[in-house]
């Protein structure tokens, strides 16, 4: 992507239809091929084996328990199905800024802008996308339609949640991330491609539940990415000037008063434990684990991943 795109991009956006619209076309641009694809074939059904004809697709288990030869049969499916997970808790906010440039964005909006250009770019190449939001206080979902008039319902959907009279409204509340993955998985179809845009701070208090909810979005063999969705330097690595602080629970809305230089070796280890779970269970369930660092943008972080995940397309 040219540094003049990239500059026009990062100037304060007044569309995000027209954003994603100028970031899906860089990347068509500078991609060889699309990075998404639909699965090729599903199996539909079995048939009696004909004797002569290959035995390629014969069902060797199913002859083991009939004594008899039948053979698989399958139906193309070249669409992908896709489902946007987006975390709309009050955590996601940070750092709250209010601003519409791509300099300032927070997490939550790094996630709406980074989904309206997936969106973008999969219904382009007429696959079908929806999007699910899940806080306590925005609980909502739209239809998996794959046509043109879906993409800018989808978009406006995405809009609204960077009005700053909406967000102000949701202030204060948790995801249940585990009870959301989990009811996800059940209502998804199978095959489908998850992409799931969080933190992950809910789930740091029940790491177990959280991991096994990880695990359900994959049992119908579904392909999932994580965005992990972070401030690096404070949530990560707790940098702050030299001063006392009083902290907020954006979520809970409690504070506390702290100095953290005093608690910085502390908060690390134990977000450092946290994040080496995580990401130790993504690659045992074969999770794609992609860190977002909202500093690095949301452009350059899409665009790296894009890159890389053509990379390992094409080397399978």
């Amino acid at each position: 992507m040219s540094e003049e795109f990239y500059r026009q991009i990062t100037e304060p956006f007044s569309s995000l239809e027209l954003l994603a619209s100028q970031v899906v076309e860089g990347f068509i641009t500078g991609l060889h091929k699309s990075p998404f694809h639909g699965f090729s074939v599903e199996f539909a059904e079995h048939r009696q084996y004909n004797p002569g004809e290959s035995v390629r697709h014969v069902d060797w288990k199913l002859y083991g328990r009939t004594d008899r030869l039948y053979v698989k049969k399958f139906q193309e499916e070249t669409n992908l199905r896709c489902h946007i997970l987006i975390d709309t808790s009050s955590s996601m906010y940070f750092p709250v800024s209010g601003r519409r440039d791509l300099a300032h964005l927070d997490k939550l909006g790094f996630s709406l802008c980074a989904s309206a250009v997936l969106a973008k770019m999969l219904v382009r190449q007429r696959d079908a996308v929806g999007l699910k939001f899940f806080s306590e206080k925005d609980a909502s979902q739209t239809e998996v339609k794959s046509s043109s008039a879906h993409a800018r319902y989808l978009i406006s959907e995405l809009e609204k949640r960077l009005d700053p009279v909406r967000r102000e409204a949701v202030l204060q509340s948790d995801s249940n991330i585990v009870e959301t993955l989990h009811l996800a998985a059940e209502q998804i179809h199978k095959r489908s491609l998850i992409i799931l845009f969080s933190d992950m701070f809910d789930g740091e208090a029940d790491p177990a539940g959280l991991m096994g909810a990880l695990q359900h979005l994959k049992y119908r063999n579904n392909e999932v990415i994580l965005f992990h969705v972070t401030e690096q330097e404070r949530e990560a690595d707790f940098v702050f000037p030299a001063k006392h602080y009083c902290l907020v629970d954006m979520e809970s809305g409690k504070e506390i008063k702290l100095s953290p230089a005093q608690y910085r070796e502390a908060y690390t280890a134990r977000y450092g434990a946290f994040l080496d779970m995580l990401k130790g269970h993504c690659e045992q369930y074969g999770i794609d684990f992609v860190e977002a660092d909202i500093r690095k943008g949301f452009v350059p972080v899409l665009q790296a991943y894009m890159v890389k995940r053509q990379r390992i397309s094409g080397l399978k």
